[in-house]
């Protein structure tokens, strides 16, 4: 299907001077060579290169197909970030996804430039002016040049790891440093940090500084947009934008229960969820698993009535999303879940957990939770729950494992 003028697309190739395929490898002539829908008996070549085309009728590449990166459901081509930072002046850049800590996926740019000529907090300003929050890099590191392999290409295995820096902090001089320095450490799950540290430099994404806000939000009495902790990293300048507030900030009314409509619609990323079920039929691809480690004796009968008392508590994990012309949600008055057992050995530990990850969810009928409990002996047990994206995210899984904790401690 080919797309418009400015979308990203793969770059397929045909023409007569197309050549018949790879010598003596027919398995990657079949991929690579395909029947050209525009031109009934020709071929075309599948490139794998990603471009658009230019209001100018040039062809802009942007990077590799197999290079994407999908970061909190968002699909990024770090070309397109590689070539903002072209944009400020450093043409000689690489962009990858690391996850140097479990579960946190994040984008760090490496560019190089001379010591000393790289300012990477207003670099980043730059890109998060240009480019939407979910594409700023977490981390900026300065190199000499780009590590190459032997043919040349850029090898990314050997790009280091972004450290942050050691040495002298100054501490908060005022109450709302000394806050903001507290939320910096909550956020983020660090010590101390000093009034000088950047927000990124220290670990911090754009859904991280998202948190961040939601945390200022009631700590000050103030909104702030997320741009204001790309344009003010550090706890000390962050306090000087809170303080030249100009408009003094009403207090946000108290939440308050609103009458439901008969029909309750979904948001726009619920519905999107919801028109892929309907058109690729059930799926484990949105399911979210979380397991917990449970060691020493165990009540399965009170683990199982704290689970439905979270369920109580929570209405999205007792909403049914059923198969309509319109797409709706049904809150469930009630729902009680059962939480399946099984014995196995520590041998078979992973293939069940993978097993349980990949079960298909009925959100038609029944709950976006599923819950399994795996004894491997009576005092080491393995709690699989996975959630449907539809109901939550990757972020909801550490206050569920909270709620279910506390619940399980008020049921013995």
């Amino acid at each position: 299907q080919a797309v418009p003028v400015g979308v990203v697309g793969e770059l397929y190739i045909s023409g007569a001077g197309l050549a018949q395929g790879y010598l003596n490898r027919p398995d990657l002539t079949a991929e690579r060579f395909l029947a050209n829908p525009f031109s009934p008996g020709q071929r075309m070549y599948r490139s794998g290169d990603l471009a658009r085309w230019r209001e100018d009728g040039q062809v802009e590449f942007i990077g590799r197909a197999d290079q994407q990166i999908k970061i909190r459901g968002f699909r990024i081509e770090p070309g397109e970030i590689e070539a903002a930072i072209a944009r400020e002046g450093y043409p000689q850049a690489a962009v990858i996804a690391r996850e140097d800590r479990p579960g946190q996926k994040q984008l760090a740019a490496y560019v190089v430039a001379p010591e000393l000529e790289l300012d990477c907090d207003a670099l980043r300003r730059a890109l998060a002016a240009a480019l939407p929050d979910y594409m700023v890099p977490a981390a900026i590191l300065r190199l000499d040049e780009l590590p190459l392999t032997p043919n040349g290409k850029l090898d990314r295995r050997a790009l280091p790891a972004p450290v942050i820096a050691a040495g002298p902090r100054r501490a908060p001089r005022n109450e709302t440093e000394a806050k903001l320095a507290a939320l910096f450490a909550e956020v983020l799950g660090i010590d101390s940090p000093g009034i000088d540290d950047s927000f990124f430099a220290l670990g911090g994404d754009s859904l991280l500084a998202t948190r961040l806000i939601g945390r200022i939000r009631p700590e000050f009495g103030i909104d702030l947009p997320i741009r204001a902790i790309f344009e003010n990293p550090t706890p000390e300048a962050l306090a000087a934008r809170i303080a030249a507030q100009d408009i003094p900030q009403t207090a946000r009314p108290e939440l308050a229960p609103r009458p439901r409509p008969a029909m309750m619609p979904l948001s726009f990323a619920q519905q999107r969820l919801w028109f892929l079920g309907q058109i690729e039929g059930p799926s484990a691809t949105y399911n979210i698993p979380m397991a917990l480690r449970i060691e020493g004796q165990l009540d399965a009968d009170a683990l199982q009535a704290a689970l439905n008392d979270v369920i109580a508590r929570h209405e999205t994990l007792r909403t049914r999303f059923p198969a309509a012309d319109t797409p709706r949600q049904e809150l469930l008055h009630s729902a009680a879940l059962t939480l399946k057992q099984r014995r196995i050995s520590e041998a078979d530990l992973p293939a069940a957990l993978a097993e349980g990850a990949a079960q298909l969810l009925d959100l038609e009928n029944g709950l976006p939770l599923a819950a399994t409990l795996l004894r491997l002996s009576k005092q080491d047990h393995v709690l699989l729950l996975v959630l449907h994206h539809i109901a939550a995210d990757g972020a909801s899984m550490a206050p569920l494992a909270t709620d279910l904790s506390a619940a399980y401690a008020a049921r013995l």
